[in-house]
């Protein structure tokens, strides 16, 4: 992907990680049509880039994202351009790699929603987080509304969710939502220190490993997912570096990746 200073969305990678930037910082990143869409594209492009195996995604100007841009809703901008990018999206569909959100300020509305999609949220301390929407009669509709309750106490969901009101990242982080927090300014290296553990270790089974823990929540018993594990570990099990892993374990070695 080809990027400007000016596009919605920023991508580098840097070594085996891919860096997207949400670039709307005059707004607080708040997502309108046009950086959803930059943001489905550059996901896309990463996923397929064999250099890179796992993505960041962050904010520009201090703050992570801050939902839906009301204006451009207002003047008639649909979230998505039609159904099937809508339900092709990030939010609902996620990508083979794992994403890792890096947040500094506020991750609000759609942005919380954002976070949410992600595979693992580091954050700064003082980041504020929240679902604002029944103030203003709207209803999220990105996802927080049946992954929260999945992930924290019911109450404390359903209390955020009709509030509106915000929580820190502290108490995300005690309930589980954040993985790590870091020092104001520091979410993104500290993000980066993350993926760089995560991006050492065998990408197949790094592939196979988050789609299974993704689709688990739908397996009704343990007979069902010791079945439903099989397809998605055979690609990795499957692998010539399954012989590279455990070769380069006796050989006392880093071992040389090939299944990218």
């Amino acid at each position: 992907m080809t990027t400007s200073t000016t596009s919605p969305v920023l991508s580098e990678v840097r070594g085996e990680v891919g860096v997207l930037t949400l670039n709307r910082p005059e707004v607080r990143n708040a997502l309108n049509l046009a950086l959803r869409e930059a943001l489905q594209e550059a996901l896309g492009e990463l996923d397929a880039d064999p250099r890179v195996a796992v993505v960041v995604i962050t904010g520009a100007g201090g703050n992570f994202c801050s939902g839906r841009d009301l204006k451009a809703a207002a003047a008639g901008e649909p979230m998505y351009r039609d159904r099937a990018a809508q339900q092709s999206a990030f939010p609902r569909t996620s990508i083979r790699k794992p994403v890792i959100a890096a947040i500094e300020g506020y991750a609000l509305a759609g942005g919380f929603e954002l976070a949410l999609s992600c595979d693992l949220v580091v954050a700064a301390r003082n980041a504020r987080f929240g679902l604002p929407e029944v103030k203003r009669n709207l209803v999220a509709i990105g996802g927080a509304l049946f992954r929260l309750p999945r992930r924290i106490p019911y109450h404390a969901a359903m209390e955020l969710a009709l509030t509106g009101d915000q929580v820190g990242a502290e108490q995300l982080a005690a309930w589980g939502i954040v993985s790590r927090l870091a020092d104001p300014g520091d979410a993104l290296d500290a993000a980066l220190e993350l993926a760089g553990r995560i991006s050492g270790n065998g990408p197949s089974a790094v592939r196979a490993t988050k789609e299974i823990v993704r689709r688990s929540i739908g397996w009704t018993t343990e007979a069902d997912a010791f079945d439903a594990q099989l397809a998605a570990a055979e690609p990795a099990l499957s692998s010539p570096d399954r012989q590279e892993g455990i070769a380069a374990f006796l050989e006392r070695r880093a071992p040389v990746w090939r299944d990218r």
